[in-house]
């Protein structure tokens, strides 16, 4: 039986240094995937679909492991944002945002196994939100990241020392913004809380 720590393996991916930004390679991997829209402080939909999604990954896990006798972590929770007009994609208008909210899994995670455990963890906790996930592969491809450290409120200076690094090396964003949550909001000091933000670039 091993238990593996998917964090250490796809390290270069979920590690990032606050003030410094990096270019990447990401390359194609399996999410649990939910969409939705509307502000994540105060939006009901958003609650419902980062309340789905964490059962869904440790039933998924529970599956691995019943299955191979492999253990593995439970990867942290990420998002995509956007808007359909981008020039109005911003911290004072956080009701036109659309994301979508997912968890990395591992290659031994199987569509035919999402398939069987997405309905029976979504009937079991009665997760409102459970059927509109979906097991989908993501291939974001070159990126730039950097951590941010601190309130979600304050990333806008380290989003702009990222945008600023992706242009001094004559390269475009492509894609949407990601964002990877390292802490959780619930237990930890604001000021201490660790985001990768992560910009798809093109041009390369």
């Amino acid at each position: 039986m091993a238990s593996i720590d998917l964090k250490r393996v796809y390290k270069e991916h979920y590690s990032a240094r606050a003030g410094k930004p990096a270019l990447v390679e990401v390359p194609p991997r399996s999410f649990l995937m939910i969409d939705g829209n509307g502000d994540p402080n105060t939006a009901q939909e958003y609650a419902d679909a980062v309340a789905a999604l964490y059962p869904l990954a440790y039933g998924l896990r529970a599956a691995v492991k019943k299955e191979t006798g492999d253990g593995y972590t439970v990867m942290p929770l990420e998002g995509l944002w956007w808007a359909d007009d981008m020039s109005r994609f911003s911290v004072e208008r956080k009701g036109d945002w659309k994301w979508t909210m997912m968890i990395c899994q591992p290659d031994l995670v199987t569509g035919a196994m999402a398939d069987e455990v997405i309905p029976e963890v979504t009937r079991k906790k009665n997760l409102v939100a459970g059927h509109k996930v979906r097991l989908e592969v993501y291939d974001e491809g070159p990126a730039a990241q950097v951590m941010h450290i601190g309130p979600y409120a304050a990333e806008a200076p380290t989003i702009e020392l990222l945008h600023d690094f992706i242009a001094a090396r004559g390269l475009a964003l492509s894609g949407l913004h990601h964002e990877i949550y390292l802490g959780d909001p619930r237990k930890s000091d604001p000021a201490k809380l660790k985001t990768i933000i992560r910009q798809p670039v093109a041009g390369r």
